[in-house]
């Protein structure tokens, strides 16, 4: 029987206590029986492997190198990710390149089936790279199954530094972001943005949920999220928000109730 994770409260109580047993849970979930066969196989047959087709082919293979991306819910779709894979991403046209999901990319340049002469799947330390991934996103996973909003934040605890170190274009850094789902999930609930943001042209969207930031967040650049303490800034705004939304909601159908509860029965 997997572990899974001890969650009693969720908001921002339930991510200080989260964040206090992390180490603790994360090891008793990387032990999980499940856990353990999946990535044990993963180590000991990925450099066996040197095409897409043989990829997609081994269904145990492809649930962790999709699970290592947070694509493990594409495990059907084995035609698509063979594409993603035999494209690569050195072509502007390639598939990964076209999807405004950059997970895409980041799976066809982990294994770089087609971005280089030999797959990095030869390489010695791929097997536990993926892994390392894999365990890491299966825990967040886990954590969402009890708390979506703890896994979101989970997330963007791991995501936001990438983003922020990441060398390209300012507007290029925020394109990724809308186009992470999670991740733009808690930009959202913590700037504020209505339901109807994601309605808007994409260059609106990018000038809203920039200029959001720079007032709400004092954010003058994406560059700014290397420093830990704007990143928990960011991620306790999100499960804020996101907490008083719930509640709200849930007191609109208590009323609501109540409302139905009081009207007269005829008889």
């Amino acid at each position: 029987m997997n572990f899974e994770p001890v969650l009693p409260l969720g908001g921002l109580p339930g991510w200080a206590l989260l964040n206090r047993t992390l180490e603790r849970q994360t090891d008793l979930f990387n032990k999980s029986p499940q856990i353990v066969r999946d990535t044990e196989y993963f180590e000991l047959t990925i450099g066996s492997i040197k095409t897409p087709e043989a990829l997609v082919s081994d269904r145990r293979l492809l649930r962790v190198a999709l699970g290592a991306f947070g694509l493990q819910d594409d495990i059907d779709s084995r035609a698509f990710i063979r594409t993603i894979l035999e494209e690569g991403t050195l072509d502007d046209d390639a598939l990964a390149n076209r999807l405004s999901d950059d997970r895409y990319k980041q799976l066809a340049q982990a294994f770089a089936f087609a971005d280089r002469p030999v797959p990095r799947t030869q390489l010695s330390s791929f097997g536990t790279e993926i892994t390392a991934q894999f365990r890491r996103r299966q825990f967040e996973v886990a954590v969402g199954d009890q708390n979506e909003a703890l896994r979101l934040a989970l997330n963007a605890k791991r995501e936001l530094g990438d983003i922020a170190s990441d060398t390209a274009a300012e507007d290029t850094r925020w394109f990724r972001v809308l186009g992470n789902e999670p991740l733009r999930r808690i930009f959202e609930v913590a700037l504020g943005l209505p339901d109807s943001f994601a309605q808007l042209d994409l260059d609106r969207q990018l000038d809203e949920i920039k200029s959001r930031a720079a007032r709400q967040l004092d954010i003058s650049s994406l560059s700014d999220l290397i420093d830990p303490d704007l990143q928990d800034d960011v991620i306790r705004r999100f499960l804020l928000r996101d907490q008083v939304a719930e509640i709200n909601v849930r007191s609109s159908q208590s009323i609501a109730l109540t409302l139905l509860q009081s009207v007269p029965r005829r008889f």
